[in-house]
Parts: C-alpha cells; structure tokens; sequence
C-alpha cells in the first residue's frame, strides 16, 4: 500500500535528519528561534456571518495526482502570499519531499511573510518531527490517526502542546475517530480520501460529523473544488475547509479563495 511505503520511507529519512541534527542540537537552536506559533483553534472555528475558513494548501505534487504544479513555476512564497491576500484562514505546507514535493524550508520562506497560522503537513510519528514544525515556523502539525495506534496520537498531541501548538487529527473512520477522541483532539479533519486505497468518498464527512462531540473544530479534507461543496458541508457542520490542487492550479489565487471564502 502507498500509505506504508510512505509512512516507512518517512521513517528513515528522519533518522538521516536525526543523525545529522541530534535532537539536543536542534533544541539549543530553538532559542533563536523567531517565531512563535499562532492560535490555530482560533483562526479555524467557524464564526457567524463571517468568510468560510480556508485552509489553503502550498503543494507541488501527490500520488495521487502526480505533479500538480512544474518546478520551474513553484514559488512558495509567491503562492502563499495570494492565498493570505485572498483570505485565507490557514495555510497548509506538505513537507514531505519524495511524493509530494515539499521541503522544510517552505515553512520558514512563507512564515516569515505570513500572518496566519501554518500547518506542517507530513507524515509525522515522532517527537523530533515536531520540533522540526516548531523551528521551521509552524502553528500546528498533521497527526494521521491511521499511521499511529491510540498511545501514540494522544502522546505527540500532548507534545505538540506541550510546545506551544496544536494538532489537526485526520480521520478517515470510525476507528480514527475514536482515536481522535480519546486522545483529546480540539481539531479533528475529515479526509475523504482513503489514504490505503486513494478512492474518494465525497459523502464521508456527512456520515461522520454526527458523531463528533460538540466543541471540536471540525475540517473538511481533500475532494474540495467548489464553492456548492463548501457550502453543503458548512450547513452539515463543518467549521473549516482544506484545499489544495483546485487551488494550486488556479490561474488566480487570491480571486480562487476569496470566492471558496465568502459567504
């Protein structure tokens, strides 16, 4: 399956980074660290008669796509600047480099001319991968519940507090959702993707919010092009919306947000 060869191929490179950075190395440079994460839960919570809350996605390629936008046109800094000027809410980064063409750096370049709050999205099951967010610029993490057993999830969610940030939690079923629950998760994303299989469910998050406790922030993932979509999955209870290719491929970004963006 894709998501292990992943997941696994993750692994390793981490312990490239860990040996070339030892944690203890990377902690002592977070005391020059110039940023400090953003309210996470706050920019994401639905607010009456406000602008829907997008999550804007800053991503070169996917598996399931292949290359979504060329090298020679990717700028990050460029793209997350229009996304911020159209509104946006949030702004995810993929850091993963192999399948989806992130990098780190990509967090610091946009954090250090944005004002929202920025989301590492990787495949993270380790301590030292929040650090990293940490030190790159970034508010809150992607935690996969289906990657990490329940010990897990809730011990890098107490982590990632523990540093200042927050965690949106992906779930794609019943058994993520337990997961997100009892480990306590304040943000809890809906992926329609099966992340095993890479078909999409587009109905899923209807069938699923009805059994998330009240409070949570709830975010709808992948799938997402239009502004009908956005609007029957507000009305089912979803407070916020992440967004990437649609986005990406959009010769106008910041006119593309806005309009996904406004009630």
């Amino acid at each position: 399956m894709i998501l292990d060869e992943i997941v696994r191929h993750s692994k390793e490179t981490l312990k490239e980074r860990q040996k070339n950075m030892p944690e203890e190395m990377l902690g002592r440079a977070m005391a020059m660290n110039p940023f400090y994460p953003l309210d996470a839960i706050a920019a994401l919570r639905a607010e009456e008669g406000k602008p829907r809350k997008i999550i804007a996605e800053v991503k070169r390629a996917s598996p399931s796509r292949g290359e979504i936008c060329p090298a020679s046109e990717f700028d990050p800094i460029a793209i997350a600047s229009d996304y911020a000027r159209g509104g946006a809410a949030a702004i995810s980064v993929l850091t993963e480099p192999k399948w989806f063409g992130g990098d780190l750096e990509y967090l610091t370049l946009i954090r250090r001319y944005s004002s929202v709050p920025l989301l590492r999205k990787d495949f993270i099951t380790d301590r030292y991968q929040l650090l990293e967010a940490l030190f790159y610029g970034a508010s809150f993490v992607l935690l996969i519940a289906r990657i990490l057993s329940r010990k897990e999830l809730s011990s890098l969610l107490e982590q990632a507090r523990g540093l200042g940030m927050e965690a949106l939690v992906e779930i794609h079923d019943k058994g993520d959702l337990t997961k997100a629950i009892v480990a306590g998760a304040a943000i809890i994303g809906i992926n329609h993707r099966n992340l095993d299989t890479l078909e999409m469910d587009m109905s899923l998050g209807e069938r699923l919010i009805p059994l998330i406790p009240n409070g949570k922030v709830i975010v709808a993932e992948s799938g997402l092009d239009s502004k009908e979509q956005i609007e029957r999955l507000a009305n089912a209870g979803f407070d916020a919306f992440l967004i990437g290719e649609s986005l990406m491929k959009s010769r106008d970004r910041v006119a593309a947000v806005r309009a996904l963006a406004e009630r």
